[in-house]
C-alpha cells in the first residue's frame, strides 16, 4: 500500500519514464513542483501542451520546426549549401553541429539508427527519404554524422550501400568523437575538429 496520493504517484511515474531520470530524481522533481507556486506547474503544463500543438517536422529534412511551416529555417534559407548534406540521428544533433558555426550545408534527420536488437529496421527511420533526396541529383557530398556506436556504424554502412549507385561523395565525421558517445554531449571544439577532419566513407 502506497503512502502517497495517487496523483503524486502518477507524476513520479511519468518523470521516471523520461531518459536519465531515476526514481530518486523523479521523486525530487515531483515534490519540488508540489511545493512550488502553482504558476510554475501551469507554465510547465502549457509548455508540454505546446510541444504538440505548435511544433512540426520539416517536410524536407525532418528536423523540428514551428507548427504550420512546411520547411525549417535551414531548408528555407538560400544561404545554405544545398550540395552538402549532413545526416544525423536526432534533432538534438543538428543543434550540436549548428553551435560549432562550422557547417554551412543542410541536414537530414533520420530519427534513430538501425538496431536489429531493438527491432529498428530501415523502414523505421527516414532512410528512404534520404535516398529520394540524393536521387534528385543536387547533392554532391553526404556527411554521415551518425553517433560513433555500433548502431551508428551499422547505419553509416547501410547508407553507403544505398547511396553508392548515385555517385555522391560520402564522408564520415573524423573519430575525434568518443566511441559510444552522443553528438549532443560533445563540446564545440571536438565537433568542429570532427567536421573539418571528415573522411571518405
Amino acid at each position: 500500500m502506497s503512502v502517497l496520493p495517487e496523483p503524486l504517484e502518477r507524476l513520479i511515474f511519468a518523470f521516471e519514464r523520461l531518459p536519465g531520470i531515476g526514481p530518486k530524481t523523479a521523486s525530487r522533481l515531483a515534490f519540488f513542483l508540489l511545493k512550488s507556486p502553482k504558476e510554475l506547474s501551469g507554465e510547465l503544463s502549457e509548455a508540454l501542451r505546446e510541444i504538440w500543438t505548435s511544433t512540426a517536422f520539416c517536410t524536407v529534412c525532418f528536423n523540428i520546426t514551428d507548427g504550420g511551416r512546411e520547411k525549417c529555417e535551414i531548408c528555407a534559407s538560400g544561404e545554405r549549401d544545398e550540395k552538402l548534406l549532413c545526416v544525423v540521428e536526432e534533432p538534438l544533433d543538428v543543434l550540436a553541429l549548428e553551435r560549432t558555426d562550422g557547417f554551412t550545408g543542410r541536414y537530414h534527420v533520420l530519427h534513430g539508427a538501425l538496431s536489429p536488437i531493438e527491432g529498428i529496421g530501415p523502414e523505421d527511420i527516414k532512410l528512404r527519404e534520404l535516398v529520394d533526396r540524393v536521387r534528385e541529383g543536387k547533392i554532391k557530398e553526404v556527411i554521415v554524422a551518425t553517433n560513433p556506436s555500433m548502431e551508428g556504424d551499422a547505419t553509416a554502412l547501410y547508407i553507403r550501400q544505398q547511396l553508392e549507385p548515385y555517385g555522391v561523395r560520402m564522408t564520415r565525421l573524423a573519430r575525434g568523437l568518443p566511441v559510444g558517445g552522443d553528438l549532443e554531449y560533445a563540446d564545440q571544439n571536438t565537433l568542429l575538429r570532427a567536421l573539418s577532419g571528415r573522411q571518405d566513407l
